[in-house]
């Protein structure tokens, strides 16, 4: 479904990825793991087209994706959820989600992607003509998975959806990014929740300094010593 092949990015001298490889295919959960710096928003914001890599290819479903605009890239399918979240908080809980529905090829089923994502997410609609700015973090983050949702993602991109949530509010995102998953949506999950998204994911890569320093199966990787000391605390 997509593939990443010898990727490298420069900001400047500095080489932010060098040679990055990844494979993902339909119906995959993959993990991006790796420290602070290390290249993981660097790679998601390249495969989204906000970064131009100065070598490699990145194939969509057979295709190459370099070169063309965000906006392309959306309409095909690839949608990214932010670090951070990057709601309008002036606006209501509603006219954020539907942001989503942007592009012409999804705006007209944009009354019935709504009911879908209400659904999903049932606090949503009850706090629909709330402010998005009034929301604790944990419904912030379900409003960003929304309006990813309204744009019919075929690659939902994640980028830290737990970042400074409460635990019980982080383990609820988690808990929905499975069932997703589950319901056939293909992820690319990144987060600094090394052991939860190890278990949640089928298959994981490790991101050092920029380059490829691991990959496999999730469950080998909870269990590789390297990760257990570097990124478990074990």
């Amino acid at each position: 479904m997509l593939s990443v092949e010898n990727i490298t990015v420069c900001y400047g001298q500095m080489k932010a990825l060098q040679g990055v490889s990844l494979e993902i295919s339909q119906g995959d959960m993959v993990a991006l793991i790796g420290a602070n710096g290390s290249g993981k928003s660097t790679l998601m914001n390249v495969i989204s087209g906000m970064i131009q890599a100065v070598s490699g290819e990145i194939i969509w479903e057979g295709r190459p994706l370099k070169g063309l605009s965000p906006d392309n890239i959306c309409q095909a399918g690839i949608i990214q959820v932010p670090e951070g979240r990057k709601l309008f908080p002036g606006m209501t809980v509603e006219e954020n989600i539907i942001m989503g529905a942007y592009h012409p090829n999804v705006r007209r089923q944009a009354p019935e992607s709504l009911q879908k994502v209400f659904s999903t997410f049932p606090r949503l609609a009850d706090r629909r003509r709330q402010f998005a700015g009034s929301l604790s973090g944990g419904e912030q983050q379900m409003v960003a998975l929304g309006r990813a949702l309204m744009a019919k993602p075929r690659l939902l991109m994640l980028d830290e959806p737990s970042l400074g949530l409460a635990p019980k509010a982080a383990a609820e995102i988690f808990m929905i990014i499975k069932e997703l998953n589950k319901e056939g949506m293909t992820i690319l999950l990144v987060s600094q929740e090394v052991l939860e998204t190890l278990s949640i994911t089928t298959y994981g890569y490790v991101l050092e300094n920029g380059i490829m320093a691991l990959k496999g199966p999730s469950r080998e990787l909870r269990e590789n010593p390297k990760v257990k000391t570097s990124y478990l605390g074990l």
